[in-house]
């Protein structure tokens, strides 16, 4: 069914309260439950990614550790802004301006973090494909750390500036009570979306175009040894199979969040061009958040590391003493 034109204020005992947009009752209930579920599996899978590499020895590797921070992005998206936007899909903002304000800044920081770890997904399996013999030195579990907190502080410092005026004076670009806008300037727009995401997004995609050319490169010198092979970044040592199947399998993460990214990100530029309206976003942000619940489904799909981790929780062998050194991976290497 269609949506009921009526329009109704959100609070009607203010003359200055904003309209909201009235569904029927079924309508209503299909898209609430829908979002609601999606929520819920965001929470709840991620939880399970957070729990699993957190709890087992076997699991703290450096790779690990990027997932793990994604997975937390992911798990604050499905936590806190996920049912933001269910109570914003009525059209009326019912927490304040003070929440309004700390709303579209954690929605900054959590999306800007979610790219960061994608441009360090990439470099680590750049480095791991291309540079092999010399990955373990480069890439060490003390300098990933750093460079996960230097990928948090500088997208918790860009939100501030960016929202700058917004997160000094809540509510200001509000036209009516019950709403909870932003508005932001030109230039800091275009700045936003050159350094935090057309910037590193085109560094994804160099890096992955560069790490898929090696890596089918070794596959063919896999299945033909007398074939000529030329290796376009290692001269030396070839990557090792679990290193390529980790890389293909990071590659379908990334993949998937450029295909939800994406049409936010041009959303954004339209909008800074005035070709579209702000209340066309709401389709757009939901396909940016849909990808924080689809990152662990595909994780559960191509790591049975993470599939016997949860077998271990949902048994509750977690609870067991020393179960922290319990052997997920069996014989498959740490990335397989």
């Amino acid at each position: 069914m269609k949506a009921l034109e009526e329009a109704e204020l959100c609070f009607p005992h203010i003359n200055t309260s904003c309209k909201k947009m009235t569904r029927s009752h079924v309508e209503a209930m299909l898209i609430y439950s829908l979002l609601a579920c999606i929520t819920l599996l965001t929470v709840v899978l991620n939880l399970l990614v957070i729990i699993s590499i957190y709890r087992f020895r076997q699991l703290h590797t450096t790779t690990n550790l990027l997932i793990l921070s994604l997975a937390v992005t992911d798990f604050l998206v499905g936590f806190l802004q996920m049912p933001v936007e269910i109570l914003l899909f009525r059209g009326c903002w019912i927490l304040g301006d003070f929440i309004c304000a700390v709303n579209y800044f954690l929605g900054s920081l959590v999306v800007n973090v979610s790219v960061g770890n994608m441009m360090l997904i990439s470099v680590d399996r750049y480095v791991a494909i291309c540079d092999p013999m010399f990955y373990s030195t480069k890439v060490t579990l003390k300098r990933v750390k750093v460079w996960i907190c230097l990928c948090w502080m500088f997208s918790a410092f860009h939100s501030s500036w960016l929202l700058r005026d917004f997160l000094k004076q809540p509510g200001r670009y509000n036209s009516c009570y019950g709403e909870c806008v932003v508005v932001i300037n030109y230039v800091d727009g275009v700045f936003d979306l050159v350094v935090a995401f057309s910037g590193p997004i085109i560094v994804i995609v160099v890096l992955y175009i560069r790490v898929f050319v090696v890596a089918v490169s070794q596959a063919r010198a896999m299945y033909s040894q007398n074939a000529p092979v030329t290796f376009q970044c290692s001269k030396t040592v070839p990557a090792k199979k679990s290193e390529l199947k980790a890389a293909r399998n990071l590659g379908v993460v990334v993949l998937v969040f450029l295909l939800c990214s994406c049409p936010y990100y041009c959303f954004t530029v339209a909008a800074e061009n005035n070709l579209v309206g702000a209340s066309s976003a709401i389709s757009e942000i939901w396909l940016l958040y849909l990808n924080s619940c689809l990152n662990p489904v595909i994780y559960a799909f191509v790591y049975p590391w993470f599939r016997k981790s949860i077998k271990h929780i949902f048994s509750l062998q977690t609870l067991k003493p020393g179960s922290h050194e319990a052997n997920i991976l069996q014989r498959m290497t740490v990335l397989e």
